[in-house]
């Protein structure tokens, strides 16, 4: 579908509209009063969200992120799907899935009583996707943008049997200064650290990062804040349908490593992920649903 066609069809005046994005891709610019927001239509992604009252995005996009067929944004709310992380079963398919980089369908936009615009993504299973992955569904991804932004994820099982699926929004924050920055709510928490080959330990005190950080949290709490004293904000996650959580920083030599970062991305940015990971895995019944939520906002010292 053409961009005019899209915003014909789905454009809302003064608060939506499509445009052609970095690549080719289709996104979704909005400013509705309350918040700006990008999307992008390949990948299903916010990119940005930064509501009216603040200077600063609450997302971290790399400058040298990849916008090509096939590979995946660094940055903003990638969707990791059906799996998060290495392939499951060791088949040499892609980690996080298949989702993030490839193109989704426009299913709707609105706007909410409250003024927030929603935008409503879908996937449906193909001949393609069923030979990477042999299951019948719907995929949804519900984006509401006002003074919060919520991400909602729904699966939809189409076939006859239950099907398992671990997943994950996998967030990156822009923070100011990555050595003033700390995540609460993770206390006492046990983890496993990806980065010290897997040993779980526990959480003492609020999570830093003074090096590599790859932690998957079990058993978490449905709030968490990141403390960014630099910017004197604290950004507030919400979610439900997860027991788990990722915090990740890639630090100085991951960072190094990976074209599409700069070398000095690691002190901007942090990882906080809403997911089902490691035990937390979800089972979708058959002609059932699974759905899993964040709400992002933003709060300040009065």
């Amino acid at each position: 579908m053409s961009i005019d066609q899209l915003n014909t069809d789905y454009g809302i005046a003064g608060h939506l509209t499509f445009a052609t994005g970095n690549g080719g891709f289709p996104v979704i610019h909005i400013d509705n009063g309350q918040a700006k927001a990008l999307i992008s239509v390949y990948s299903g992604q916010v990119l940005s969200f930064q509501p009216a009252t603040e200077t600063t995005d609450l997302m971290f996009l790399s400058e040298k992120a990849y916008y090509a067929e096939g590979k995946a944004i660094k940055g903003g709310v990638p969707i990791c799907w059906p799996w998060f992380g290495p392939d499951p079963e060791g088949l040499g398919r892609p980690s996080h899935g298949f989702v993030r980089n490839r193109l989704w369908n426009v299913v709707s936009t609105s706007t909410t009583p409250e003024g927030a615009t929603q935008v409503i993504l879908g996937l449906q299973d193909t001949e393609e996707t069923r030979a990477i992955w042999p299951q019948a569904f719907e995929l949804a991804i519900a984006i509401t943008v006002g003074t919060t932004l919520t991400v909602e994820l729904i699966t939809r099982n189409l076939g006859d049997k239950a099907f398992p699926l671990t997943q994950a929004f996998h967030t990156y924050f822009q923070v100011g200064d990555i050595s003033r920055v700390q995540v609460l709510g993770l206390e006492n928490t046990q983890y496993l650290d990806k980065a010290d080959g897997g040993v779980e330990k526990t959480q003492v005190g609020g999570v830093v990062a003074t090096g590599e950080v790859d932690r998957i949290y079990l058993d978490v709490p449905n709030e968490l804040v990141i403390d960014d004293s630099s910017l004197n904000r604290r950004i507030r996650i919400k979610s439900s349908g997860s027991k788990s959580a990722v915090v990740w920083n890639p630090w100085v030599k991951i960072s190094a490593n990976m074209a599409d970062l700069d070398d000095s991305d690691y002190q901007r940015l942090i990882c906080v992920e809403t997911t089902n990971a490691a035990t937390d895995i979800v089972e979708v019944p058959a002609h059932g649903e699974f759905r899993l939520a964040a709400i992002y906002s933003v709060e300040r010292d009065s």
